[in-house]
């Protein structure tokens, strides 16, 4: 495996070069445009909400190209931009979006322990991703959504479960589709935290539709259910990957949510057997979460590869497990150079080429790949026996084992 993943690497970089030099123009090349209805689309719909709000109009009645799928939370996080102009307020989006999801990660690494060379490997890694360019172009939510899923789980580390479980709701109450994030101390009957998260979401939604009006609730549910799967390359969700392999969407959600239940019920298995062991991957505080999280986006109708910069954090906390030059740290790297191909890998694939329905699987596979390998330590040690390790219930923290070199 460890070969397979160096040539990974090396191809994924070699196509991502390529693709940048030889391919339409990347993404970074539209932020500067100020036509944010046509090019910042998503941030377009999000603005208008925010300014309707600002205004006191329907916050889902706007002139917007598309529907804003998010609960009304987000337009009322978002009023302050409402206040500005389009063009200002995205570039400070963009600007704050920058430093949420390079913090955000740096953070993670910082926490983690893993050496000067993995931290900086990690930020310029997302810095260069493809998930992150699609994100800052499009004005999407991710670092946001970033922000909340990792300051959960550094709470998490620290010995506070119950913060952690408050910041996991608020950051479902903006995106439900990542509820599955919820479930986790349910299987692991970790009632408090559970109570806290949901409570958490809650008291989030409730004040979203305060602020909007209470009939913004049940209107954004019926557009949310409403919406059809997307088909598009970048959709990564397996719904999306079952309609372009000329599949029933049914058929992606049916195995998305036999992965999520499959997952679930490991921790809750392993949970009951071993107790909150690092060893064992059960950890909230270790790769748990990120591995419930991308099951969740794996099932979800829609899960834009931009997605993925969601789960770097998680990524780290696999490296973090092995020691230098291992299997594990060696298939991360893979997976981090995977992300830089752009989007204009789509360009290659064209109607009636044999090939098309594998090479538009690959963002699918690439998320399928991330769920495998954030699973794998929740079925066997993290380290050897022969080395120390935390006793069980303490905070996964594998960078601190003395005879682990980092970096």
């Amino acid at each position: 495996m460890r070969i397979g993943a160096r040539v990974v690497t090396v191809a994924a970089l070699a196509t991502g070069v390529a693709l940048f030099v030889f391919g339409n123009p990347p993404l970074l090349a539209l932020l500067p445009n100020p036509i944010v209805p046509i090019t910042h689309i998503d941030f377009d719909t999000f603005w208008r909400s925010a300014v309707a709000l600002v205004d006191g109009t329907g916050i889902y009645d706007t002139d917007a190209k598309l529907h804003n799928l998010n609960p009304p939370i987000l337009s009322l996080l978002l009023a302050p931009l409402g206040m500005l102009d389009a063009v200002l307020a995205y570039r400070i989006f963009v600007t704050l979006t920058v430093l949420m999801v390079a913090g955000s990660v740096f953070a993670a690494a910082r926490e983690l322990r893993i050496g000067r060379a993995w931290t900086a490997l990690a930020v310029a890694s997302v810095l260069v991703a493809s998930p992150l360019h699609g994100t800052l172009a499009l004005g999407q939510i991710y670092g946001i959504l970033l922000v909340g899923v990792t300051a959960g789980w550094i709470a998490e580390r620290r010995g506070r479960p119950r913060l952690a479980a408050v910041l996991y709701g608020v950051t479902v109450a903006i995106k439900p589709s990542l509820a599955p994030l919820l479930l986790l101390p349910l299987v692991q009957r970790r009632w408090p935290e559970f109570r806290a998260g949901v409570a958490a979401t809650a008291l989030a939604t409730l004040a979203g539709m305060a602020a909007a009006g209470f009939s913004t609730g049940p209107q954004w549910l019926r557009m949310a259910l409403a919406e059809p799967v997307a088909t598009v390359l970048d959709n990564a969700a397996l719904p999306g990957l079952a309609i372009r392999w000329g599949l029933p969407s049914l058929v992606g959600t049916l195995v998305g949510a036999a992965l999520l239940v499959g997952t679930l019920l490991l921790f809750a298995v392993r949970t009951h057997r071993y107790g909150i062991d690092p060893s064992r991957g059960t950890d909230p505080a270790g790769v748990a979460p990120w591995a419930v999280l991308a099951t969740g986006l794996l099932t979800a109708p829609i899960s834009w590869h931009n997605y993925l910069i969601l789960l770097w954090p998680g990524l780290l906390v696999v490296v973090a497990s092995g020691r230098v030059g291992d299997t594990r740290r060696v298939v991360v790297g893979a997976l981090l150079a995977l992300a830089f191909i752009p989007i204009t890998w789509s360009d290659l694939w064209a109607d009636g080429d044999p090939l098309a329905p594998v090479g538009r699987a690959l963002y699918s596979a690439i998320l399928l790949a991330a769920w495998l390998t954030l699973l794998r330590p929740a079925t066997g040690p993290w380290w050897s026996a022969t080395a120390p390790r935390s006793d069980v219930g303490e905070s996964f923290r594998s960078a601190e084992v003395p005879t682990r070199p980092s970096g």
